[in-house]
């Protein structure tokens, strides 16, 4: 399933080419027909992300809640556009631009207050990183008595962060996955607040998940790390770890693995 970071992006660049225009809206497959025809003929004003959902606002209050889950796939097309795939949910397109969704998790036409209603249920989104954040995000925690590893996947808790930037994120900081969630620290609970919205909307920039310091394996910037420097912990179980050398661990957390270092990341 897409991070956050992913929806971020694409929140970016597809409003460059779709927001302020009026919009064709189909639905090829069928699932979303009601939706089309309602969306169909308005105005595109805004296109926003937050953690892992998409809210694509109208101009007539409508918003198209889109959620990718684990099949999501959008396609920004040019002309001459291509027929659209068996399964394509959603065909939104411009004079010139085309916007391809297939097997999302959730695609809906929302009311203003349904859609706001969806993102105060979410957790605060460290791309965002509104004043309050931090202290949203520990409130959040303070309620946990699960492990940390898998209170930051909860996206109640905090919006955007999977598998990956998880197993980054407590490594980078030394947090333990194994901690209770409310038992950690406020000022550890910062630290993890601010390396999240470094680490996510370095993501969105550079559109791939990049974590390891460059100066570490000798290059200037991250774009020169090869492609198996570019995490420290996920996915290396039985591994040195890039720092210490104790050998990477891999655990189930919540049905999914974590991935830590015992020395740099102690209980």
């Amino acid at each position: 399933m897409p991070e956050g970071h992913v929806l971020h992006r694409a929140a970016r660049l597809q409003g460059k080419r779709f927001t302020g225009h009026v919009v064709n809206v189909a639905s090829p497959q069928g699932r979303f027909r009601g939706g089309a025809e309602r969306l169909n003929g308005q105005q595109l004003d805004d296109i926003e992300a937050k953690g892992k959902h998409l809210f694509y606002r109208f101009d007539s209050g409508d918003e198209l809640h889109i959620h990718l889950g684990l099949f999501g796939k959008f396609r920004v097309q040019k002309l001459p556009f291509p027929e659209p795939s068996p399964n394509c949910r959603v065909l939104m397109d411009t004079e010139t631009d085309r916007l391809h969704l297939a097997g999302p998790n959730q695609c809906e036409v929302l009311e203003p207050w349904e859609a706001e209603a969806v993102r105060n249920r979410l957790g605060p989104d460290p791309i965002q990183n509104r004043p309050d954040g931090y202290e949203d995000f520990l409130e959040r925690l303070s309620r946990r008595s699960i492990t940390i590893g898998k209170a930051i996947m909860v996206q109640d808790v905090i919006s955007g962060i999977g598998n990956i930037y998880r197993s980054e994120l407590l490594f980078q900081i030394g947090l333990s996955p194994w901690t209770r969630a409310k038992d950690v620290h406020p000022e550890t609970v910062k630290q993890l607040w601010e390396q999240s919205v470094l680490e996510l909307k370095a993501g969105e920039k550079i559109g791939k998940i990049i974590t390891t310091n460059p100066s570490e394996f000798g290059v200037e910037k991250r774009k020169d790390l090869g492609r198996w420097d570019r995490l420290y912990v996920y996915k290396r179980h039985g591994r040195p770890c890039r720092r210490c050398e104790t050998e990477i661990l891999a655990a189930d957390c919540d049905g999914r693995n974590a991935w830590w270092c015992p020395s740099c990341q102690p209980d």
